[in-house]
């Protein structure tokens, strides 16, 4: 995996995915490399801003927790892992996993085995959302009266 678009596509799918899931998937995989870390798990904040209308001036919306790593496995390549929330050990699958995307022996086991199964969750969590709000959705809509 080298292109930039499909890495930052699977580092979003792994970052949104529930952390219990994301572990079950990662026991799959049958081959670990040793690694050692660059920038061990570490919690900070992460200042959101925004816009009124999408093009108005920016605006500090809050703040929202996060947590990120870097490890090097044993060939040397770097894996990132930046989650939601103060779950360390759910950056540190992320960061394996993004590693292991970019060796070529280890790739196409990733992708079928974490990345295809939590994305399939991801858009059937979609879809029950959309149809739970669908569900919900009011039509309003305005009587005229007859004249008399």
């Amino acid at each position: 995996m080298t292109d930039i678009a499909d890495r930052r596509t699977a580092l979003g799918i792994l970052a949104r995915s529930p952390a219990g899931l994301l572990a079950e998937r990662m026991a799959r995989i049958e081959t670990v490399p040793a690694y050692t870390w660059l920038r061990k798990p570490e919690t900070g904040t992460l200042m959101l801003r925004g816009r009124i209308g999408g093009d108005g001036e920016l605006f500090n919306v809050g703040e929202a927790t996060l947590t990120r790593c870097t490890l090097r496995t044993d060939d040397g390549t770097v894996g990132v892992g930046t989650v939601l929330g103060r779950n360390a050990a759910k950056a540190e699958q992320v960061a394996l996993c993004d590693a292991l995307l970019q060796r070529p022996a280890t790739a196409a086991s990733v992708l079928s085995e974490v990345i295809g199964p939590l994305a399939e969750a991801e858009y059937e969590r979609q879809a029950r959302e959309a149809a739970e709000v669908a569900a919900s959705r009011v039509d309003f809509f305005t009587l005229v009266r007859g004249e008399d």
